[in-house]
Protein backbone atom coordinates (compact mmCIF):
# COMPACT_ATOMS: atom_id res chain seq x y z
CA UNK A 1 0.00 0.00 0.00
CA UNK A 2 1.52 3.62 -0.57
CA UNK A 3 1.83 6.14 2.76
CA UNK A 4 3.27 9.67 2.85
CA UNK A 5 6.23 8.85 4.74
CA UNK A 6 8.21 11.19 7.25
CA UNK A 7 12.02 10.79 7.85
CA UNK A 8 14.12 12.94 9.72
CA UNK A 9 17.23 12.51 11.45
CA UNK A 10 18.06 12.22 15.35
CA UNK A 11 20.32 14.57 16.26
CA UNK A 12 19.95 16.73 19.90
CA UNK A 13 21.12 20.17 19.93
CA UNK A 14 23.79 20.48 22.15
CA UNK A 15 22.76 20.95 25.59
CA UNK A 16 19.44 18.99 25.35
CA UNK A 17 19.59 15.78 27.72
CA UNK A 18 18.21 12.71 26.26
CA UNK A 19 16.20 11.30 28.94
CA UNK A 20 16.31 7.30 29.44
CA UNK A 21 12.65 7.39 28.51
CA UNK A 22 13.74 8.68 25.24
CA UNK A 23 16.93 6.20 24.63
CA UNK A 24 15.26 3.34 25.18
CA UNK A 25 11.90 3.95 23.21
CA UNK A 26 13.36 6.17 20.02
CA UNK A 27 10.57 8.74 21.09
CA UNK A 28 11.75 12.38 21.66
CA UNK A 29 9.69 14.21 24.32
CA UNK A 30 10.30 17.80 22.13
CA UNK A 31 10.80 16.72 19.00
CA UNK A 32 11.84 20.32 18.16
CA UNK A 33 15.17 19.68 20.16
CA UNK A 34 16.06 16.03 18.92
CA UNK A 35 14.63 15.65 14.98
CA UNK A 36 16.76 17.11 12.43
CA UNK A 37 16.56 17.56 8.18
CA UNK A 38 12.94 16.36 8.39
CA UNK A 39 12.04 14.61 4.34
CA UNK A 40 8.53 13.70 3.20
CA UNK A 41 7.91 10.89 -0.07
CA UNK A 42 5.10 8.61 -0.89
CA UNK A 43 6.03 5.32 -0.51
CA UNK A 44 5.40 1.74 -0.60
CA UNK A 45 4.22 -0.12 2.34
CA UNK A 46 3.12 -3.78 3.57
CA UNK A 47 -0.44 -3.28 4.44
CA UNK A 48 -0.70 -2.95 8.43
CA UNK A 49 -1.96 -6.48 10.66
CA UNK A 50 -4.93 -6.77 12.28
CA UNK A 51 -5.11 -7.86 16.05
CA UNK A 52 -8.30 -9.16 17.94
CA UNK A 53 -9.39 -5.99 18.80
CA UNK A 54 -8.15 -3.63 15.97
CA UNK A 55 -10.35 -2.82 13.03
CA UNK A 56 -8.51 -1.85 9.81
CA UNK A 57 -9.88 1.25 8.05
CA UNK A 58 -9.74 2.63 4.65
CA UNK A 59 -9.46 6.64 4.79
CA UNK A 60 -11.56 8.72 2.60
CA UNK A 61 -10.63 11.84 4.35
CA UNK A 62 -7.61 12.85 5.83
CA UNK A 63 -6.72 16.46 7.07
CA UNK A 64 -3.38 17.87 7.06
CA UNK A 65 -3.03 19.77 10.80
CA UNK A 66 -0.49 22.23 11.34
CA UNK A 67 1.21 19.35 13.40
CA UNK A 68 2.25 17.79 9.84
CA UNK A 69 3.63 21.54 8.50
CA UNK A 70 5.46 21.64 11.88
CA UNK A 71 7.23 18.56 11.07
CA UNK A 72 7.89 19.86 7.26
CA UNK A 73 9.20 22.98 8.39
CA UNK A 74 12.67 23.42 10.39
CA UNK A 75 14.40 26.67 11.79
CA UNK A 76 17.87 27.41 10.67
CA UNK A 77 19.59 25.02 12.08
CA UNK A 78 17.53 22.50 10.23
CA UNK A 79 15.38 20.87 13.43
CA UNK A 80 11.58 20.43 12.94
CA UNK A 81 9.24 23.53 14.61
CA UNK A 82 6.98 20.77 16.32
CA UNK A 83 7.71 20.21 19.89
CA UNK A 84 5.61 17.43 20.74
CA UNK A 85 6.34 13.61 21.19
CA UNK A 86 7.12 12.14 18.30
CA UNK A 87 9.04 9.16 16.61
CA UNK A 88 9.92 8.95 13.22
CA UNK A 89 10.10 7.23 10.72
CA UNK A 90 6.13 7.31 10.48
CA UNK A 91 3.55 7.78 8.37
CA UNK A 92 1.78 10.86 8.83
CA UNK A 93 -1.91 11.97 9.61
CA UNK A 94 -4.45 11.99 12.66
CA UNK A 95 -6.94 13.84 11.35
CA UNK A 96 -9.37 11.08 9.39
CA UNK A 97 -12.39 9.36 9.09
CA UNK A 98 -12.78 6.24 6.54
CA UNK A 99 -15.19 3.12 5.96
CA UNK A 100 -14.11 -0.49 7.82
CA UNK A 101 -12.97 -3.13 6.14
CA UNK A 102 -12.42 -5.99 8.58
CA UNK A 103 -13.05 -6.17 12.23
CA UNK A 104 -10.78 -7.95 14.68
CA UNK A 105 -11.73 -11.24 16.76
CA UNK A 106 -12.71 -9.53 19.90
CA UNK A 107 -14.53 -6.51 18.12
CA UNK A 108 -18.18 -6.63 19.14
CA UNK A 109 -19.35 -2.77 18.05
CA UNK A 110 -18.27 -1.81 14.63
CA UNK A 111 -18.29 -4.12 11.62
CA UNK A 112 -17.48 -3.76 7.97
CA UNK A 113 -19.12 -1.04 6.31
CA UNK A 114 -19.10 1.25 9.41
CA UNK A 115 -18.47 5.13 8.73
CA UNK A 116 -15.68 6.04 11.99
CA UNK A 117 -14.08 8.24 13.08
CA UNK A 118 -10.97 7.83 15.42
CA UNK A 119 -9.09 9.56 18.53
CA UNK A 120 -5.42 10.13 17.68
CA UNK A 121 -4.53 9.94 21.46
CA UNK A 122 -3.72 5.84 22.04
CA UNK A 123 -3.85 5.62 25.48
CA UNK A 124 -3.16 2.47 27.65
CA UNK A 125 -6.25 2.17 29.97
CA UNK A 126 -3.20 0.88 32.92
CA UNK A 127 -1.14 3.65 33.83
CA UNK A 128 -2.06 6.27 37.00
CA UNK A 129 -3.09 9.19 34.47
CA UNK A 130 -5.37 6.86 32.58
CA UNK A 131 -6.95 4.93 35.68
CA UNK A 132 -7.38 8.57 37.45
CA UNK A 133 -9.68 9.65 34.05
CA UNK A 134 -6.99 11.84 32.65
CA UNK A 135 -6.61 9.77 29.32
CA UNK A 136 -4.69 12.64 27.65
CA UNK A 137 -1.71 12.72 30.11
CA UNK A 138 -1.39 8.69 29.46
CA UNK A 139 2.41 7.55 30.44
CA UNK A 140 2.71 5.37 27.98
CA UNK A 141 0.80 7.18 24.82
CA UNK A 142 0.94 6.50 21.73
CA UNK A 143 0.04 9.02 18.92
CA UNK A 144 -1.24 8.56 15.51
CA UNK A 145 0.63 10.13 12.76
CA UNK A 146 3.75 11.08 15.44
CA UNK A 147 4.34 7.84 16.87
CA UNK A 148 2.57 5.28 15.50
CA UNK A 149 1.37 4.74 11.47
CA UNK A 150 -0.89 7.34 10.60
CA UNK A 151 -4.00 7.60 8.14
CA UNK A 152 -1.65 9.35 4.85
CA UNK A 153 -2.15 5.87 3.57
CA UNK A 154 -4.56 3.76 2.27
CA UNK A 155 -5.33 1.49 4.91
CA UNK A 156 -4.91 1.92 8.70
CA UNK A 157 -5.27 -0.41 11.50
CA UNK A 158 -6.77 1.29 14.56
CA UNK A 159 -7.79 -0.16 18.14
CA UNK A 160 -11.65 -0.33 18.30
CA UNK A 161 -11.80 1.50 21.77
CA UNK A 162 -10.76 4.53 20.11
CA UNK A 163 -13.53 4.75 17.02
CA UNK A 164 -16.69 6.21 16.73
CA UNK A 165 -19.06 5.96 14.23
CA UNK A 166 -19.94 9.23 12.17
CA UNK A 167 -23.49 7.00 10.41
CA UNK A 168 -25.18 10.08 11.74
CA UNK A 169 -23.29 12.76 10.02
CA UNK A 170 -24.00 10.87 6.64
CA UNK A 171 -27.73 11.58 7.17
CA UNK A 172 -27.38 15.31 8.07
CA UNK A 173 -25.42 16.31 4.89
CA UNK A 174 -26.95 13.38 2.97
CA UNK A 175 -23.55 13.26 1.19
CA UNK A 176 -21.28 10.53 1.99
CA UNK A 177 -17.95 12.48 1.14
CA UNK A 178 -19.05 15.49 2.65
CA UNK A 179 -19.90 13.12 5.92
CA UNK A 180 -16.46 11.50 5.60
CA UNK A 181 -14.70 14.94 5.76
CA UNK A 182 -16.82 16.30 8.55
CA UNK A 183 -15.65 13.07 10.53
CA UNK A 184 -12.11 14.14 9.42
CA UNK A 185 -12.52 17.49 10.96
CA UNK A 186 -14.06 15.83 14.40
CA UNK A 187 -10.45 15.40 15.79
CA UNK A 188 -9.41 19.11 15.89
CA UNK A 189 -12.70 19.88 16.61
CA UNK A 190 -12.58 17.76 19.96
CA UNK A 191 -8.97 19.22 20.67
CA UNK A 192 -10.85 22.93 21.21
CA UNK A 193 -13.79 21.18 22.63
CA UNK A 194 -11.34 19.58 25.54
CA UNK A 195 -9.69 22.50 26.17
CA UNK A 196 -12.29 24.75 26.20
CA UNK A 197 -15.23 22.49 27.68
CA UNK A 198 -13.66 19.94 29.22
CA UNK A 199 -10.51 21.29 30.89
CA UNK A 200 -11.56 25.06 31.06
CA UNK A 201 -15.02 25.07 31.64
CA UNK A 202 -16.57 26.80 29.04
CA UNK A 203 -18.10 30.18 29.76
CA UNK A 204 -21.37 31.48 30.20
CA UNK A 205 -23.50 32.45 27.04
CA UNK A 206 -23.46 36.05 26.06
CA UNK A 207 -19.54 35.80 27.43
CA UNK A 208 -17.09 37.84 25.20
CA UNK A 209 -14.61 35.18 23.75
CA UNK A 210 -11.28 35.78 21.50
CA UNK A 211 -9.49 33.85 19.41
CA UNK A 212 -5.93 33.99 18.48
CA UNK A 213 -5.24 31.78 15.27
CA UNK A 214 -7.59 30.87 12.93
CA UNK A 215 -6.08 28.03 11.76
CA UNK A 216 -8.33 24.70 11.92
CA UNK A 217 -8.04 24.56 15.86
CA UNK A 218 -9.07 28.09 15.81
CA UNK A 219 -12.01 27.58 13.70
CA UNK A 220 -13.66 25.03 15.86
CA UNK A 221 -12.98 27.30 18.45
CA UNK A 222 -14.61 29.98 17.17
CA UNK A 223 -17.54 27.42 15.71
CA UNK A 224 -18.01 25.97 19.35
CA UNK A 225 -17.93 29.79 20.72
CA UNK A 226 -21.03 30.50 18.10
CA UNK A 227 -22.60 27.12 19.21
CA UNK A 228 -22.36 27.77 22.69
CA UNK A 229 -23.77 31.08 22.79
CA UNK A 230 -21.04 33.63 22.82
CA UNK A 231 -22.05 37.33 22.95
CA UNK A 232 -19.39 38.30 20.68
CA UNK A 233 -16.34 36.44 19.29
CA UNK A 234 -13.41 38.25 18.25
CA UNK A 235 -10.98 36.85 16.19
CA UNK A 236 -6.87 37.89 15.39
CA UNK A 237 -5.00 36.03 12.43
CA UNK A 238 -2.08 36.99 10.40
CA UNK A 239 -3.52 35.52 7.33
CA UNK A 240 -6.05 37.21 5.27
CA UNK A 241 -7.11 34.34 3.66
CA UNK A 242 -8.47 32.93 6.83
CA UNK A 243 -10.06 36.20 8.01
CA UNK A 244 -13.38 35.47 5.66
CA UNK A 245 -13.55 31.88 6.79
CA UNK A 246 -13.06 33.08 10.41
CA UNK A 247 -16.37 34.94 9.95
CA UNK A 248 -17.88 32.53 7.86
CA UNK A 249 -17.65 30.06 10.37
CA UNK A 250 -18.99 32.51 13.24
CA UNK A 251 -16.63 34.93 14.20
CA UNK A 252 -17.93 38.78 14.69
CA UNK A 253 -14.82 40.45 14.27
CA UNK A 254 -11.75 39.53 12.68
CA UNK A 255 -8.39 41.50 12.90
CA UNK A 256 -4.40 40.80 11.19
CA UNK A 257 -2.41 41.72 14.47
CA UNK A 258 0.35 42.70 11.79
CA UNK A 259 -1.65 45.05 10.23
CA UNK A 260 -2.85 46.85 13.70
CA UNK A 261 0.64 46.81 14.97
CA UNK A 262 1.57 48.84 11.41
CA UNK A 263 -1.08 51.42 12.54
CA UNK A 264 0.01 51.82 16.36
CA UNK A 265 -2.41 49.63 17.84
CA UNK A 266 -2.59 46.60 20.04
CA UNK A 267 -5.04 43.72 20.00
CA UNK A 268 -5.34 44.89 23.91
CA UNK A 269 -6.63 47.97 22.88
CA UNK A 270 -9.25 46.30 20.13
CA UNK A 271 -10.41 43.86 22.92
CA UNK A 272 -10.79 46.59 25.29
CA UNK A 273 -12.86 48.94 22.83
CA UNK A 274 -14.96 45.68 21.40
CA UNK A 275 -15.99 44.91 24.94
CA UNK A 276 -16.69 48.26 26.82
CA UNK A 277 -13.66 47.96 28.96
CA UNK A 278 -14.87 45.21 30.30
CA UNK A 279 -12.65 42.60 28.85
CA UNK A 280 -12.69 38.62 27.56
CA UNK A 281 -14.65 36.29 29.45
CA UNK A 282 -12.23 33.12 27.36
CA UNK A 283 -9.30 33.84 25.66
CA UNK A 284 -8.19 31.06 23.01
CA UNK A 285 -4.49 30.51 22.42
CA UNK A 286 -4.46 28.62 18.91
CA UNK A 287 -1.50 30.58 17.79
CA UNK A 288 1.47 28.74 19.44
CA UNK A 289 2.95 31.71 19.84
CA UNK A 290 2.54 32.58 23.26
CA UNK A 291 5.15 35.11 23.76
CA UNK A 292 3.43 37.31 21.70
CA UNK A 293 -0.49 36.52 22.68
CA UNK A 294 -0.51 35.95 26.22
CA UNK A 295 0.68 39.52 27.31
CA UNK A 296 -2.50 40.63 25.18
CA UNK A 297 -5.08 38.27 26.13
CA UNK A 298 -3.68 39.06 30.22
CA UNK A 299 -4.32 42.77 29.44
CA UNK A 300 -7.78 42.15 28.69
CA UNK A 301 -8.94 39.35 31.46
CA UNK A 302 -12.45 40.06 32.46
CA UNK A 303 -12.96 39.65 36.24
CA UNK A 304 -13.25 35.65 36.08
CA UNK A 305 -11.95 35.38 32.90
CA UNK A 306 -9.71 32.31 31.46
CA UNK A 307 -6.96 31.81 28.95
CA UNK A 308 -7.21 28.73 27.41
CA UNK A 309 -3.85 27.10 25.72
CA UNK A 310 -3.66 24.47 23.04
CA UNK A 311 -1.44 26.50 20.27
CA UNK A 312 2.24 24.49 21.11
CA UNK A 313 5.18 25.97 21.24
CA UNK A 314 8.16 25.23 22.95
CA UNK A 315 9.23 29.09 24.78
CA UNK A 316 8.72 30.56 27.89
CA UNK A 317 5.84 33.35 28.24
CA UNK A 318 6.49 35.91 30.67
CA UNK A 319 2.99 36.66 33.10
CA UNK A 320 2.31 38.73 35.79
CA UNK A 321 0.05 36.67 38.33
CA UNK A 322 -0.74 39.47 40.57
CA UNK A 323 -3.18 40.27 37.59
CA UNK A 324 -4.64 36.87 37.61
CA UNK A 325 -4.94 37.23 41.33
CA UNK A 326 -6.52 40.56 41.14
CA UNK A 327 -9.01 39.57 38.37
CA UNK A 328 -9.55 35.84 39.42
CA UNK A 329 -8.21 34.47 36.15
CA UNK A 330 -7.10 31.08 35.07
CA UNK A 331 -5.03 29.44 32.80
CA UNK A 332 -5.69 26.03 31.64
CA UNK A 333 -3.35 23.89 29.90
CA UNK A 334 -4.87 21.15 27.54
CA UNK A 335 -3.49 18.44 25.45
CA UNK A 336 -5.32 16.05 23.67
CA UNK A 337 -9.13 15.10 23.00
CA UNK A 338 -9.82 11.88 24.27
CA UNK A 339 -12.29 11.03 27.69
CA UNK A 340 -15.01 12.74 29.25
CA UNK A 341 -17.72 12.42 26.35
CA UNK A 342 -15.47 14.80 23.84
CA UNK A 343 -15.94 13.46 20.52
CA UNK A 344 -19.53 12.09 21.03
CA UNK A 345 -20.78 15.75 21.88
CA UNK A 346 -18.59 16.87 18.69
CA UNK A 347 -20.08 14.48 16.41
CA UNK A 348 -23.98 15.28 18.13
CA UNK A 349 -23.11 19.45 17.10
CA UNK A 350 -22.52 18.14 13.98
CA UNK A 351 -25.09 15.94 13.39
CA UNK A 352 -27.49 18.65 14.70
CA UNK A 353 -26.36 21.67 12.10
CA UNK A 354 -25.39 23.32 15.17
CA UNK A 355 -21.52 23.69 13.74
CA UNK A 356 -20.53 22.63 10.13
CA UNK A 357 -17.11 23.09 10.08
CA UNK A 358 -16.51 21.88 6.20
CA UNK A 359 -16.81 25.12 5.91
CA UNK A 360 -13.33 25.60 6.59
CA UNK A 361 -12.23 22.78 3.66
CA UNK A 362 -10.44 25.09 0.79
CA UNK A 363 -8.24 22.21 -1.26
CA UNK A 364 -8.49 18.64 -1.76
CA UNK A 365 -5.72 16.44 -3.02
CA UNK A 366 -5.29 12.97 -3.69
CA UNK A 367 -2.71 10.94 -1.74
CA UNK A 368 -0.66 10.59 -4.98
CA UNK A 369 -0.08 14.31 -4.70
CA UNK A 370 0.15 14.50 -0.61
CA UNK A 371 3.95 15.77 -0.57
CA UNK A 372 2.32 18.79 -3.12
CA UNK A 373 -0.91 19.24 -0.49
CA UNK A 374 1.96 19.76 3.17
CA UNK A 375 4.19 22.11 0.93
CA UNK A 376 1.05 23.93 0.19
CA UNK A 377 -0.49 23.87 3.40
CA UNK A 378 3.20 25.60 4.89
CA UNK A 379 2.17 28.42 2.36
CA UNK A 380 -0.98 29.05 4.99
CA UNK A 381 -3.13 30.07 2.01
CA UNK A 382 -5.89 27.66 3.24
CA UNK A 383 -8.50 27.01 6.00
CA UNK A 384 -8.03 23.28 5.74
CA UNK A 385 -6.94 20.80 3.36
CA UNK A 386 -8.06 17.09 2.63
CA UNK A 387 -6.52 14.34 1.53
CA UNK A 388 -9.21 12.49 -0.25
CA UNK A 389 -9.18 8.61 -1.61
Amino acid sequence: MKGLVLHAEWQPRPGYVVSEFERSTGKAITGSSVWRYPKLSLEELPEPRLGPKDVLIRPKACGICGSDVHFYETDEEGYMLYPGLTKFPVVIGHEFSGEVVEVGSEVRDLRPGDMVTSEEMIWCGECTPCRNGYPNQCLNLEEIGFTIPGAQAEYIVVGAKYCWKINDLAERYGDIDRAYEAGALCEPTSVAYNAMFTRAGGFRPGGYVAVFGTGPIGFAAIALARAAGAGKIIAFEVSPVRHELARKIGADEVYNPVELERQGISPRQVLLESTKGEGVDMHVEAAGAPSRTIPEMEATLAIGGKIVMIGRASERTPIYLEHFQTHAAQIYGAQGHSGYGNFPYVIRLMASGKIDMTQIITSRFPLDRAVEAVQKAARREDGKIMIRQ
